[in-house]
């Protein structure tokens, strides 16, 4: 799916030392970009509004649009960080500025209820509506963003896309991003973790232990980068020795990305 630690305790690793417990200081009022680090304990919950009692951890990634600026004000108070999670690989219906997209860039469905392809070629297009999204999450509070589908080249999306169409958009991206102020993820699309983990902060990924591919994201844990992981159908038992082992921050979520978690 593209989509969208240990309770209370830190890894016990000289790595993840700088990633702190939950209960961390707010954001940074000094335009410093903030950095997440290797092992840092996170919340992954878009269906709905965030609930702040779900989880005692330093991070929470929830969705951009469903969530206020007093929802990520509430958060910050608890001295948490905040990532806005924003589509930026497909057109969804269920939007609000879903008109904004021009039919010449909406391609196949991605499987998804209401959601298209985008066509990635068109820098021009996407460029200034994904900038206007981003505003957004900057002006909520958030403190970065993960933008979703950013692999579009690896599927069938009703465009000819190659690996240097996605280079250069998700390049585009994590540039937009820094612009305002806010650190950025990238998610998943593996095969170009090398290329890119230069111009991402932290990397967000989907069932590699499924697939045997986590051990393609330790560039980020080696610059000291977190990397966000989840698994839907592996119980803990099956990924959550390999994920310390690489420094990863990983749980079992539902596929629905409910507030419910089980972190390693």
């Amino acid at each position: 799916m593209n989509r969208r630690r240990l309770p209370g305790l830190c890894l016990l690793f000289a790595v993840l030392l700088v990633a702190g417990c939950s209960g961390g200081a707010p954001p940074d009022t000094d335009g410093v970009r903030w950095q997440p680090r290797p092992g840092t304990a996170w919340q992954w919950q878009l269906d709905g509004r965030a609930d702040p009692s779900a989880a005692d951890v330093p991070v929470y990634d929830i969705d951009g649009f469903e969530n206020s600026a007093a929802d990520v004000a509430r958060l910050h108070r608890d001295g948490r960080r905040v990532i806005c999670y924003i589509n930026a690989g497909a057109w969804e219906r269920f939007r609000p500025d879903q008109a904004d997209f021009p039919v010449s860039v909406r391609g196949r469905p991605n499987g998804w209820d209401g959601e298209r392809w985008l066509d990635i070629r068109r820098l021009d297009v996407l460029g200034p509506l994904m900038e206007k999204r981003f505003d957004m999450c900057r002006e909520k509070g958030f403190d970065a963003v993960e933008p979703d589908l950013l692999d579009a080249h690896l599927n069938d999306t009703g465009f000819p896309l190659t690996a240097a169409h996605q280079l250069a958009y998700n390049r585009m991206i994590a540039r937009i991003a820094h612009e305002r102020g806010l650190s950025v993820g990238l998610k998943n699309d593996l095969p170009q973790v090398a290329e890119l983990v230069e111009d991402f902060d932290f990397a967000v990924n989907e069932e590699c232990a499924q697939y045997g591919e986590c051990a393609k994201l330790t560039p980020f844990v080696a610059a000291g980068k977190a990397v966000f992981h989840v698994e839907y159908a592996l119980p803990n038992r099956d990924f959550c020795a390999e994920s310390r082992r690489l420094g990863l921050s990983s749980m079992r979520k539902r596929l629905e990305l409910d507030a419910w978690r089980r972190p390693c």
